[in-house]
């Protein structure tokens, strides 16, 4: 359940509003513009790089304008061709359409993520609905899906390889279902929702990022920072120093400063504040509240499904999956939904005890699980997480990333220093495989910045091909960890090392990818596919070999002591009622959504009836309300697919006790299938079969029962 990536879709800026509103003004009054710099070929070594040196805010809007009109100049080439319709000059061509549109895309959107300053949210309000448009275009074009269908109808079709066919299957189906053979009229209402929803979700996701911007918890009495840890009081005290306010402590509303307070912090109230304001972004019934927003994202949705002819929209977006179904989804949520509740019962029991017999006398409420429940972990297994972060370095935890990508796939990293960046806190590394060979760069974005979205994410910057000469991947990792003192080491939690190994293994999926067409690359797989890769290279966190060499003191270089390592394998299962239900309930809130017949939603009561009918825990939150739901509600991305971390999860689990029969997580046989069967095909096989051939068999879903410590039965 971490944070989604390349799927998403921001910018960037830095400078004056008044530019941007002058580069608005001028495209809308047909002042012609220069040519961007942005829109050029990416130059330099490594076939080029992101020219972050290059953009220049005022040009976006210009910029895109012109990349869009290239673009479909390219579109109607292909479309328009005289020639008969051919796999090659009709398929392969759209793969190498827009090239120019994809690169400042990417300057855009990255920029956005992580940067989001200035004009920025006019500037995507702006560019937002013409990209949707644009799409539309393609997809309504009649020639060019006439093309498309004349070469997947033809004799060529059974002479193409197994990829190719898949691509061509996907390209006509992906038409199909963006409305290729609707009528004119209905045509035109459909782009009317699209561009709708584009800027929908614009203005979502701008209200999530106001409210974690400018809800911040003050603290002037250092006695109020009793039973934090010195690294999470330090992090707050430079918080507060950067917002102005020397000598009070800031805690900022993103989950990473949220969740150490809740979980450490023996002042309750301030725990109960911060948990309010977390927990509240996008429903403070203010400007910035986003209930009216779902409510219409919701109902353009509905309609959009009907007329492509879905019942829902759940039933539109699980077509290409995995699951296929709503159905197949909501069964294998409600096999471990009551597992999962009845775990929270028992650990819920166990904290209050905990609570009652300290003299507490207080009920558990959502604030307080995550303190007691470091008690009672403290208290069944004598493990203590603030004796673990001085282990966790984020430096060495990176090395250690690294160590295992070439233990695994013999890729080797070497960071360089001179590329742009797009911030002096991005650092860059060239990866080259067991021969020396070049396969891609990583980008790390670590850091925590006032606008910057929350969550950890992967982005591609440029997917793997191979149709006329090899390109190689551009990948990123971007995370929120909070900067210590000035020469200190970052540590971070056990959770957010979970999370850099998880976010790293998106980035691997890139880098791993062998493939001809760039649409089949890497992380272009299913939705519920897309997280297996990653969920599995979690395990190599506490691998003996992982946590001997990298989990070392900060102080004293000293490794984690074995006892403490076995302390953390024993509590295995600890607390995964909660992490179950808090990411289930969002999962089932999700699909419930959008598979929902209703006419007209109230977003903050539908959510409070359906929590109620399907028995969620009064104890603990969603682990996203509603009203900053990003993943569902800030693009189409994971829309009535959240389950799909559940999904992902089962063939993780199963697939994890290959590496368990095989005696060790760095067996160079299972992890060669690994690589041949998964990460290195990207979309080119169905899932399903590349699952099949690294297991040698269909997924067993107990083994997701087992891993989660649940009974099977």
């Amino acid at each position: 359940m971490r944070g989604f990536h390349k799927f998403q879709r921001p910018l960037l800026i830095a400078a004056a509003c008044v530019a941007a509103i002058q580069s608005v003004n001028a495209v809308d009054n047909g002042v012609e513009q220069p040519m961007s710099a942005m829109l050029e070929p990416w130059t330099g070594p490594f076939g080029g790089v992101p020219p972050w040196n290059l953009v220049r805010q005022e040009e976006f809007v210009a910029a895109f304008d012109q990349a869009i009109a290239q673009a479909q100049q390219e579109i109607d080439t292909i479309a328009n061709n005289p020639e008969p319709p051919t796999f090659e000059n009709t398929i392969v061509a759209l793969e190498q359409a827009g090239r120019t549109l994809e690169r400042l895309d990417t300057l855009f959107s990255v920029h956005s993520s992580n940067l989001n300053l200035g004009p920025v949210p006019d500037i995507e309000r702006a560019v937002s609905p013409k990209l949707a448009e644009h799409a539309d275009k393609v997809t309504q074009n009649e020639n060019l899906f006439a093309r498309i269908e004349a070469v997947f109808q033809s004799d060529e079709k059974s002479k193409l390889t197994l990829a190719q066919q898949r691509l061509l299957d996907d390209r006509y189906r992906n038409f199909v279902r963006k409305g290729a053979k609707l009528e004119p009229e209905a045509k035109k209402k459909l782009s009317q929702i699209n561009m709708r929803l584009a800027s929908l979700f614009t203005d979502f996701s701008q209200n999530v990022l106001h409210d974690e911007q400018s809800y911040v918890t003050w603290i002037d009495d250092e006695a109020r920072l009793a039973g934090l840890p010195d690294s999470v009081v330090a992090a707050m005290a430079s918080a507060a120093e950067e917002r102005g306010k020397p000598g009070q402590w800031a805690v900022t509303n993103t989950r990473s400063s949220m969740d150490p307070v809740l979980t450490y912090a023996d002042d309750r109230p301030l725990r109960e504040e911060v948990w309010r304001t977390y927990y509240n972004r996008g429903d403070n019934g203010d400007a910035h509240d986003n209930n009216t927003l779902i409510a219409e994202i919701l109902k353009l949705r509905r309609t959009r499904a009907n007329m492509l002819g879905y019942p829902t929209h759940a039933h539109w977006r699980l077509e290409g999956t995995m699951a296929k179904t709503p159905q197949a989804t909501m069964d294998l949520m409600m096999q471990v939904w009551p597992k999962a509740v009845a775990r929270v019962q028992e650990e819920v029991a166990d904290m209050q005890q905990i609570a009652d017999q300290s003299g507490a006398k207080i009920k558990i409420e959502p604030w307080d699980y995550r303190y007691y429940a470091e008690k009672v972990r403290k208290a069944k297994y004598d493990l203590d997480f603030n004796e673990v972060k001085p282990y966790l370095q984020l430096e060495k935890l990176r090395e250690g990333m690294m160590w295992a990508a070439g233990e695994l796939f013999g890729l080797q990293f070497k960071e360089t220093t001179d590329l742009p960046v797009f911030h002096p806190d991005v650092r860059v590394w060239e990866v080259s495989d067991a021969d020396g060979n070049h396969v891609g760069l990583w980008y790390f974005d670590p850091y925590a910045r006032e606008g910057k979205r929350s969550g950890a994410w992967m982005s591609a910057y440029r997917a793997q091909e191979n149709i006329d000469k090899p390109i190689t991947t551009i990948v990123s990792n971007n995370s929120n960890f909070v900067k210590g003192a000035p020469g200190e080491p970052v540590l971070i939690s056990w959770d957010d090392a979970v999370t850099l190994f998880h976010e790293f293994g998106h980035a691997l999926h890139g880098l791993c990818s062998n493939v001809q067409y760039p649409s089949q690359s890497g992380t272009s797989v299913a939705r519920d596919y897309v997280e297996f890769p990653s969920q599995l290279l979690e395990h190599w966190l506490d691998t003996p070999e992982v946590l001997s060499r990298y989990c070392v003191h900060y102080e004293t270089g000293q490794p984690m002591p074995q006892e403490l390592a076995d302390k953390i394998a024993n509590a295995a299962t600890f607390n995964q009622g909660f992490g179950t239900v808090e990411y289930l309930a969002s999962a089932l809130i999700d699909m419930k959504l959008h598979t929902s017949d209703r006419d007209e939603i109230d977003p903050d009561a539908f959510e409070r009836e359906t929590l109620k009918e399907i028995g969620m825990p009064e104890e603990l939150p969603m682990r996203h309300r509603t009203p900053h739901f990003q993943h569902i509600f800030a693009s189409d991305s994971y829309s009535a697919g959240y389950y799909s971390y559940l999904w992902s999860d089962a063939l993780t689990a199963d697939a994890a006790e290959v590496f368990d029969e095989a005696g060790s997580y760095y067996d160079p046989a299972t992890a060669k299938r690994l690589y041949d069967s998964v990460l290195s095909v990207g979309d080119t096989i169905d899932p399903a079969d590349g699952f099949r051939a690294f297991r040698g068999r269909d997924v067993d879903t107990s083994a997701l029962l087992r891993k989660r410590g649940f009974p099977t039965k």
